[in-house]
């Protein structure tokens, strides 16, 4: 579940980042706050990647992804990718869930045919 849930953060701190610029150019937002937002967030998003492996990170991702949709009202195209990406992380936790639990039958299956 880790790995997946890395993919999609570290894939949404791309876009993050790129909102910077979008925001200082097209939406007239200062600069000042852009970075905060757009790279603040991108930043958010690649340490809550790199800490997955403790279970309060994925409270983090969770934040990234309120982060993300609340950015639409300042570029609101926002809105759109920020809700694709909080459907990407929500399949990625339900696909990475369904997957530690078929290794985790494979490896009892195993366990108990070694046992025999």
């Amino acid at each position: 579940m880790r790995s997946i849930c890395a993919a999609v953060l570290a894939l949404e701190a791309v876009v993050l980042g790129l909102t910077t610029p979008v925001m200082i150019s097209v939406a007239d937002v200062d600069p000042a706050p852009a970075l905060a937002g757009g790279l603040g967030l991108a930043a958010l998003a690649v340490m809550a990647a790199g800490l997955l492996r403790y279970g309060w990170a994925y409270w983090l991702g969770h934040a990234v992804q309120i982060g993300a949709i609340a950015l639409g009202f300042v570029v609101p195209v926002m809105f759109v990718l920020g809700t694709i990406f909080a459907a990407l992380w929500i399949a990625a936790l339900l696909i990475g869930r369904r997957v530690e639990d078929v290794k985790a039958a494979r490896g009892a299956a195993s366990g108990s045919a070694r046992a025999r």
